[in-house]
């Protein structure tokens, strides 16, 4: 038995689904959400400064983020990892175990292989509770307000977190207090802010001096570095009271041209 093959059936023993050609899952009471996103070693995160653990951690918080940016909470992860044959996958699923867990869903299946480099594919599965639906980038309207859920520029100022946190609890909040529109920042405040605003067909206008700065971080960090998993969302006026909780940082226009800049956040480390 292969390095590989030992290393599947420990899985299957923390994890009761995987073992079988495809994951057998009970269907959610409420709408399927899906998302699935990588991680490349030498992009996404460097190994000399971050654990293989870490690199497994950020894999799943990357997918459950979007999960976290519908309003949703995460349910299923199949996680596929290609990697050099010296690679330490125990330590890997070590920490996409530690954030499987953090966020209450389990890996259910997914794939190994051999590569020249580090991958971490991860996809997941997701519902909205209580009967509710999901916040979509397409539902903000001219008049609602923008707001965030925390500071902004920390990873683009080189202090980049090993174990990054999705903002679920936010999200389900957000979604409950009458958010219209939510996506989460991983690639910029300026250019995740831009797709909801094309989404929704109308303009944005944010007032920078309210704009949430990390500490360390400048205003240009803040609006154009991504990763750092807080949410940006609209809501109406009429809701401000009970989403004191959030950070305003600006409006919604009818006007469509009324974009910010994107600063091209490029996703790379070390």
């Amino acid at each position: 038995m292969t390095s590989e093959f030992r290393l599947i059936e420990r899985l299957s023993r923390r994890h009761p689904a995987i073992g079988d050609d495809a994951a057998v899952v009970a269907a959610p009471d409420g709408p399927l959400l899906l998302a699935a996103d990588a991680v490349v070693a030498g992009v996404h995160a460097d190994l000399d400064e971050v654990g293989l653990d870490d690199l497994g951690w950020r894999a799943v918080v990357a997918n459950v983020s979007d999960i976290a940016a519908m309003g949703g909470r995460p349910l299923h992860l199949l996680v596929s990892v290609a990697a050099p044959p010296e690679a330490d996958l125990e330590s890997l699923f070590a920490g996409i175990d530690e954030a499987a867990q953090e966020y209450g869903c389990d890996v259910v299946g997914g794939d190994l292989t051999n590569a020249p480099s580090l991958v971490v594919a991860v996809s997941v599965t997701g519902t909205v509770p209580d009967g509710g639906a999901p916040v979509m980038r397409s539902g903000a309207r001219p008049g609602d307000d923008i707001y965030v859920t925390g500071p902004l520029g920390a990873a683009a100022a080189g202090r980049w977190q090993a174990r990054p946190q999705a903002r679920v609890a936010e999200g389900e909040r957000a979604r409950l207090d009458g958010a219209t529109a939510m996506i989460d920042v991983s690639d910029g405040l300026a250019a995740d802010l831009n797709h909801v605003a094309e989404s929704s067909n109308l303009g944005v206008a944010v007032v920078l001096a309210d704009v949430p700065v990390a500490p360390g971080a400048t205003i240009e960090q803040a609006l154009g570095g991504g990763e750092d998993y807080e949410l940006v969302f609209t809501a109406p006026p009429a809701t401000a009271k009970q989403l004191a909780w959030a950070i305003r940082i600006g409006v919604c226009t009818a006007n469509t041209a009324q974009r910010m800049e994107p600063a091209g956040w490029e996703h790379r480390f070390g």
